[in-house]
């Protein structure tokens, strides 16, 4: 017998909307463009759409994947690392071992893939968000690659 999910959707619902409550709390930038609204309400409605298709797989009946609580703690625990490393080493250093760990947990077991998303994943959004975005990198309290390599 299944569990209904039900619980989950609405859980992930609620969140999205009050997400998107938040985001639209956020000024309009000086041209009265959407400026930094647009990120907060993309992610508020994907939580909204995966809230709501929660409810519509629970609906049909169709089986949701059993959760494996030890992959569950396992990522959050990886989270809360993530968190506290990035605080310590800057976004840069923190993301690599994270990244292999989180794709190592999900069943990517190849090595090369690894090592080389472990690099690539970091750099690229990297480059995205803080460069042609604009955004401000989280730098590290104890140590920052940033203050090192000045080209990125």
């Amino acid at each position: 017998m299944r569990a209904p999910v039900w619980g989950v959707g609405a859980v992930v619902l609620s969140l999205g909307l009050a997400a998107a409550l938040s985001a639209l709390a956020i000024p309009l930038g000086p041209d009265g463009d959407w400026g930094a609204r647009l990120f907060p309400l993309l992610a508020a409605a994907a939580l909204i759409l995966a809230g709501l298709s929660e409810f519509r797989s629970d609906q049909r009946g169709m089986p949701s994947e059993g959760g494996d609580s030890r992959k569950v703690i396992t990522l959050a625990a990886l989270g809360v690392l993530y968190i506290w490393l990035i605080f310590q080493v800057g976004y840069l250093l923190a993301s690599p071992p994270v990244i292999a760990a989180t794709l190592y947990l999900f069943g990517v077991r190849k090595r090369t893939t690894l090592i080389v998303a472990a690099i690539i994943v970091p750099l690229a959004l990297h480059l995205f968000f803080f460069r042609l975005l604009g955004a401000f990198p989280p730098l590290g309290d104890r140590f920052d690659i940033l203050d090192h390599l000045t080209f990125l």
